[in-house]
C-alpha cells in the first residue's frame, strides 16, 4: 500500500469523525482537507478545486436562483394552497400533502421545497387541529423521496451526474432516474399513508404559538376578476386563518356586520380582518386580495424589496398629533401605514385620519432597509421584521411556473443540458423580474456549495491514490456476486449519508462504487445509480439531511421519533433501490 493513500484513508476518516463529533462547520473541515490534500502534494491545485468547476456544482448554484424564482412570484405558496384543501383527518391530510410535496421536489431543489412549505403546513395544520408533530415529519421525507424522480430533484443526483460525467463521460437527462424514483416515492408515500399517524408522535410545536396582546384591524379589497371574487367567504379560504378573523365587510355604501361562511365576496369588496400582525403577511398569500392602502402602489420602491415591518412611534416621529395624512408619512419615511394598534388595541376607521401619539404601534409595508435605517434613531423606539420575504408577487407567478416547465422541457428532450437549462431559467427569472439582481446572493447557499466542491477533492484523492481500490478489496469477499455488490454499496452508502450529509456521502462512496463494480466485473452504471438513491435515503437520524433538520425544531420532534420511522421507510427504500435499479441498468 502506498504512503499516499494511507495518508488519504486517514485524511478521510478525520474528516468523518470531525464531521460527526465537533461543532465545526462542515464547509471548513472539508476545506481544510482541500488544503493538506494540496500541501502534501497529493493533489495538484486544480485536482484538489475542481469541484468548484464540475457542472453539477454550478447547476446546484444556479438552481437556486430558480428556486428563488418561483418563491417571490408566490408559485409554490399558490400551489400549495390550491392543493392542501381543508380535509378532516391525519390520513385524509396526508392524502393532500405527501404527492404534491414530492410531485414539487421533483422539480425544485427538496431543501427549498421544504423551507417554502413549511410555514404553509404549519398554519394548515393549526387551522385544522392537527399537531404539526404528523406533519411535518412526511413533509421531510416525501422530499427526499420526490427529490429522486429527476436529474434536478436534489443536489445529490446533480453531484453523482457531474462525477459520471467526468469520470465516465456519461451524462443523465431530467428523467433518466424516474424509472427509480417514482416506484421508491410512491412505496415511502404508501407507508407514511398507512402508517404515519400510528409512528409520529402528538406533540406541541418546540415553538408554541404564544397569544399575542398587540392586536390589529387591516383592510383587504377583493379584486376584480380575481379567483375569490364571487366565491362564499369559506371557499376563499378566509372562514379559516390562523391569525385572525373576517370581523366584517364593507360593500358600496353600507356595512355587512353578520359575516358568514355562505356570505358570497363581491369585487371591491373592502375586507376586514380583526387578528395578530402575522395576519397581515398571511392574508398577503392569498390571490385576489390586495391591501386597501392606497399608497402601496405609491411606493417608491420595486416590489421584491418590500418587507412587512412593525414599528413603535417614538417623541421624534413627524406628525405626533396630527393625522397620518397631514403628517405626510408615506413621503417621509417611504412606508405606508396598514394598521394601528394603541395600548393593546386596533384602531378602527380611516388609517389616513388618526391622529399619531407617542407608543402607537404601527404595521407597515415598509423598505428592506426600514429596520436597519430607522432601528437607532429617535422616530421609532422599537422597530422589528415581521418577514424577510418580499410579499409575493402573484402576477408574475405564471412567469415562473413557465419558465420552470421550460427549463424541465428543454433538458428532457435534449435540447440543452442540464446546466444550459437551469442557466436559461435563471437568465429568464430576472429578465422577466420574477426576482430581482439585487436578491440573488442571498438566495445562494454558498456554504452548501463549498461543502459539496470541496468534498470533490476527497474523493479525487481516493482514485488518484488507489484507496478507493483498497476499501472496495476490503468489502468485497470470494466468490460475491455483483447483486450482493450492490446490496452493500446501498448499505455503505446509506450508513455514510446517516452520519455525514448526502452529498459528502456520495462523493466519498462513489470512487469505492466504481472500484467495485470493476472488481466484480459488473457495469458502473447500476452502482452509481444506487450510490445516487441511497446517498438521498437519509430517514433514520437528522443529521443526515437538511430538510431533516430544518422539521425538528418546528415539529418538535426527537431523535427517537426519526428512528421509529425512518427505520422501516429506509428498509423499503432498499427493497425498491435493488429491485428496480438491476431491472432497468443490466448488472
Amino acid at each position: 500500500m502506498e504512503f499516499s493513500a494511507i495518508i488519504t484513508m486517514l485524511l478521510v476518516a478525520v474528516v468523518l469523525l470531525l464531521l460527526i463529533v465537533t461543532r465545526l462547520s462542515a464547509d471548513l473541515i472539508l476545506m481544510g482537507a482541500a488544503l493538506l490534500l494540496m500541501l502534501t502534494g497529493i493533489l495538484e491545485p486544480a485536482e484538489a478545486l475542481s469541484g468548484f468547476s464540475n457542472t453539477g456544482v454550478l447547476t446546484v448554484a444556479v438552481l437556486y436562483v430558480v428556486a428563488a424564482g418561483l418563491t417571490e412570484t408566490g408559485a409554490v405558496q399558490w400551489i400549495a394552497q390550491n392543493l392542501l384543501g381543508r380535509p378532516t383527518s391525519v390520513r385524509r391530510a396526508y392524502g393532500r400533502l405527501l404527492l404534491p410535496a414530492a410531485g414539487m421536489s421533483g422539480f425544485l431543489n427538496n431543501t427549498a421545497v421544504v423551507a417554502m412549505l413549511l410555514p404553509a403546513v404549519q398554519d394548515w395544520s393549526a387551522r385544522l387541529r392537527i399537531p404539526v408533530s404528523k406533519m411535518l415529519i412526511p413533509l421531510s421525507y416525501m422530499a427526499i423521496a420526490g427529490g429522486t424522480m429527476t436529474l434536478i430533484g436534489t443536489s445529490t443526483n446533480l453531484v453523482v451526474n457531474g462525477l459520471l460525467q467526468s469520470e465516465k463521460g456519461v451524462s443523465l437527462r431530467m428523467f433518466d432516474i424516474a424509472f427509480i424514483g417514482v416506484p421508491l416515492t410512491l412505496a415511502v408515500a404508501l407507508f407514511v399513508f398507512l402508517f404515519g399517524d400510528r409512528l409520529l408522535p402528538n406533540r406541541q410545536s418546540a415553538l408554541e404559538q404564544l397569544d399575542d396582546a398587540r392586536e390589529y384591524s387591516v383592510e383587504f379589497t377583493v379584486v376584480a376578476g380575481g379567483p375569490i371574487a364571487g366565491k362564499t367567504v369559506s371557499a376563499a379560504g378566509l372562514r379559516s386563518l390562523t391569525h385572525g378573523y373576517l370581523a366584517r365587510i364593507e360593500r358600496e355604501d353600507h356595512l355587512v356586520l353578520e359575516v358568514t361562511p355562505e356570505t358570497h365576496l363581491d369585487p371591491g369588496d373592502v375586507l376586514i380582518f380583526i387578528g395578530a400582525p402575522q395576519c397581515t403577511g398571511e392574508l398577503r398569500q392569498i390571490r385576489g386580495l390586495t391591501p386597501n392602502a392606497g399608497d402601496i402602489q405609491k411606493l417608491s420602491m420595486p416590489h421584491a424589496q418590500r418587507r412587512l415591518v412593525e414599528a413603535i412611534v417614538g417623541a421624534d416621529c413627524a406628525g405626533i398629533g396630527m393625522s397620518v395624512k397631514e403628517s405626510g408619512f408615506r413621503g417621509r419615511y417611504n412606508a405606508v401605514i396598514l394598521s394601528i394598534s394603541r395600548n393593546g388595541e386596533m384602531l378602527l376607521g380611516k388609517i389616513g385620519e388618526v391622529k399619531l401619539r407617542v407608543g402607537d404601534t404601527l404595521l407597515m409595508e415598509a423598505s428592506e432597509d426600514f429596520v436597519s435605517h430607522y432601528k437607532n434613531r429617535r422616530d421609532f423606539m422599537l422597530v422589528s421584521t415581521l418577514s424577510d420575504h418580499a410579499p409575493a408577487n402573484f402576477k408574475k407567478a405564471p412567469w415562473a411556473i413557465a419558465i420552470l416547465l421550460g427549463m424541465v422541457l428543454l433538458n428532457a428532450f435534449g435540447i440543452l443540458e442540464v446546466i444550459q437549462a437551469a442557466l436559461l431559467a435563471a437568465a429568464a427569472m430576472l429578465a422577466t423580474g420574477c426576482l430581482s439582481a439585487g436578491n440573488v446572493r442571498r438566495h445562494i447557499d454558498l456554504q452548501v456549495i463549498i461543502v459539496i466542491a470541496a468534498s470533490f477533492a476527497l474523493g479525487a484523492a481516493m482514485v488518484k491514490t488507489g484507496a478507493a481500490q483498497i476499501v472496495a478489496e476490503v468489502l468485497l469477499f470470494p466468490g460475491m456476486s455483483s447483486f450482493t455488490a450492490l446490496a452493500m454499496i446501498f448499505l455503505v452508502t446509506v450508513l455514510c449519508t446517516e452520519l455525514l450529509t448526502n452529498n459528502a456521502a456520495a462523493i466519498l462512496v462513489f470512487p469505492i462504487a466504481m472500484a467495485v463494480a470493476e472488481t466484480v466485473g459488473a457495469n458502473f452504471m447500476p452502482f452509481a445509480i444506487t450510490v445516487m438513491i441511497a446517498a438521498s435515503a437519509s430517514f433514520i437520524i437528522p443529521i443526515g439531511y437538511q430538510t431533516n433538520l430544518m422539521v425538528m425544531g418546528p415539529g418538535g420532534y426527537r431523535v427517537w421519533d426519526f428512528v421509529r420511522i425512518g427505520v422501516p421507510v429506509s428498509i423499503i427504500s432498499g427493497i425498491v433501490t435493488l429491485s428496480v435499479v438491476p431491472l432497468i441498468w443490466p448488472l
